[in-house]
């Protein structure tokens, strides 16, 4: 089976929650445990570390891995979804995995997973979790896809579990209140494993502490740890943020296996996308006019980015925007700028909202401007309408920047 026919294979006949949404979504941990027995329990011949989170666990991921990195480990990453290639999801040492180990594993193993009806994430986890440990690696970052109590990541016994923050996201699978996601975030929480969160709120804390004395886990809340700031070459005021959280993380793995010093920290932050190959965090695609893109697709994360938009100074804002169709779409656009103008567009997903439907929506709370059926056309339209003096803004959606990156 060639990588190319591999792919195709695996995206056309077993549903993805990346792209397709609720029917991908199975809430239960029998397959996985079950492909990890057939596999041989490769998830325990490795060390790892366990990120969860609504906001910023890709970002925290990355930073751990290319600290680790620094302090000379072999450190494998796992996270989803991918932008533009599949095999960003699984990389050592910010190499990913060879389109050979892909094939390879799908053709030896696929009669199992058609007999068992594995999901697309199912079977990715599977093949990460046997290339990691077939590769020795000495610990790997190993990102949840989606909440945490049920997510297939879940069959792992880290050496210390991350949840960064908590919002309503996902709701129609993790719950509507920030009670409910956090007790399916805080699911990653294991018997006497140390666990770190990087924000709390007065509905989110309870449930934190409720759930690691359960578990007889030390409960360490990073925003209680005063740090002084390294710099990161992610440049959103956000990382600082996920910078703590990481660093916090850190100082939980065992001193008698891992060695990390100041020296490794700094080098490491400063060289997140040279050691891991991170895409689209505040990514600046261009200079005169300052064309921006963030994967920020939920509330919280867009306030955040959207803050930092208006402070930087310039002439007029374009925004490139596009959405999934599973999202509050109503309550996001309300936090866009009023005065900026817009390129409505859809990603070329099925899950896309379809951009008729996103400028309508997008009227009734005074955004204005075109709709393009493509991404790329959007953009093209933006920076040829943008003097030197704009910027220009893509985003709304992970599969929206992952077209122009």
């Amino acid at each position: 089976m060639k990588y190319k026919d591999t792919l195709k294979w695996m995206y056309q006949q077993l549903p993805m929650y990346q792209r397709e949404g609720k029917a991908a979504y199975k809430a239960d941990l029998s397959n996985t445990i079950t492909l990890v027995n057939y596999l041989g329990s490769p998830e325990r011949r490795f060390k790892a570390i366990h990120v969860a989170g609504t906001n910023g666990k890709g970002s925290t991921s990355h930073m751990l891995a290319s600290v680790l990195q620094e302090a000379g480990y072999k450190v494998g990453l796992y996270t989803s979804p991918h932008l533009k290639d599949f095999r960003e999801r699984i990389k050592i040492n910010g190499e990913m995995i060879p389109k050979r180990s892909v094939s390879s594993f799908m053709k030896t193993h696929q009669s199992f997973f058609i007999a068992n009806q594995l999901s697309f994430f199912e079977m990715t986890v599977g093949l990460a979790f046997d290339y990691f440990a077939k590769e020795k690696v000495d610990i790997a970052i190993i990102e949840v896809g989606l909440g945490g109590r049920l997510d297939s990541t879940n069959v792992i016994v880290p050496e210390v579990s991350v949840i960064t923050n908590i919002g309503l996201d996902h709701t129609q699978f993790l719950g509507d209140t920030l009670e409910k996601v956090a007790t399916e975030k805080a699911g990653i929480i294991k018997n006497s494993i140390p666990v770190v969160v990087g924000e709390v709120t007065p509905e989110t804390l309870p449930v934190f502490k409720h759930i690691a004395k359960k578990n007889n886990a030390s409960l360490m809340l990073a925003e209680e740890d005063s740090i002084k700031y390294y710099p990161c070459d992610l440049k959103g005021e956000y990382q600082l943020t996920n910078q703590r959280t990481a660093r916090v993380a850190l100082e939980q793995l065992d001193a008698t296996f891992f060695t990390i010093s100041e020296a490794h920290i700094k080098r490491g932050l400063l060289r997140v996308v040279a050691n891991t190959g991170l895409l689209g965090r505040w990514q600046v695609l261009n200079e005169n006019p300052r064309v921006i893109c963030d994967t920020a697709h939920n509330k919280e994360g867009l306030e955040i980015v959207l803050r930092q938009l208006s402070e930087i100074p310039k002439k007029r804002l374009h925004v490139v925007l596009g959405f999934v169709n599973d999202k509050d779409v109503m309550a996001v656009l309300g936090l866009f700028p009023k005065n900026a103008t817009y390129y409505f567009c859809q990603p070329k997903i099925p899950r896309a909202l379809e951009v008729e439907k996103l400028e309508n929506i997008a009227k009734t709370v005074r955004l204005n401007g075109r709709s393009f059926k493509t991404v790329r056309g959007a953009y093209r339209t933006a920076f040829k309408s943008a003097s030197t003096e704009d910027v220009v803004f893509i985003g709304g959606s992970t599969f929206v920047v992952a077209e122009v990156v």
